[in-house]
């Protein structure tokens, strides 16, 4: 019986991790389409924002059933704020810097610490 439960926790540990990983995901979809929205000018744009946000929020309410919610939040904005400011760079030719790209490399550092601090959770 103790194996089974166990079984079941390390499930609901898992799958609060994948719910985590949508959310990220649907995060950065809304955050570009925020920006692709012209100040919410234009609705296509604008509509995939808000569909993107409220899935995004929805999986993160999700995740929080198995997550701590310090770190599922942390994560969640910590790697959508580092992949955002990529994007920005990549593919909206935001300007670059050395301190820019040392403060992306502090923020992912921390998103694992935050990671490896929860452990077997």
């Amino acid at each position: 019986m103790a194996r089974a439960t166990s079984t079941a926790a390390a499930s609901d540990v898992r799958s609060g991790w994948l719910w985590l990983g949508a959310a990220i995901v649907l995060e950065l979809g809304g955050t570009t389409c925020l920006k692709l929205s012209d100040g919410l000018t234009r609705l296509g744009p604008s509509a995939a924002m808000l569909v993107a946000y409220v899935a995004s929020f929805s999986c993160l309410a999700m995740a929080l059933r198995s997550i701590g919610l310090g770190t599922a939040y942390a994560i969640w904005s910590g790697i959508g704020t580092a992949t955002i400011a990529a994007i920005g760079i990549l593919w909206f030719k935001e300007p670059v810097s050395a301190l820019r790209l040392v403060s992306l490399v502090l923020v992912i550092a921390g998103v694992v610490g935050l990671r490896l601090a929860e452990g077997g959770r």
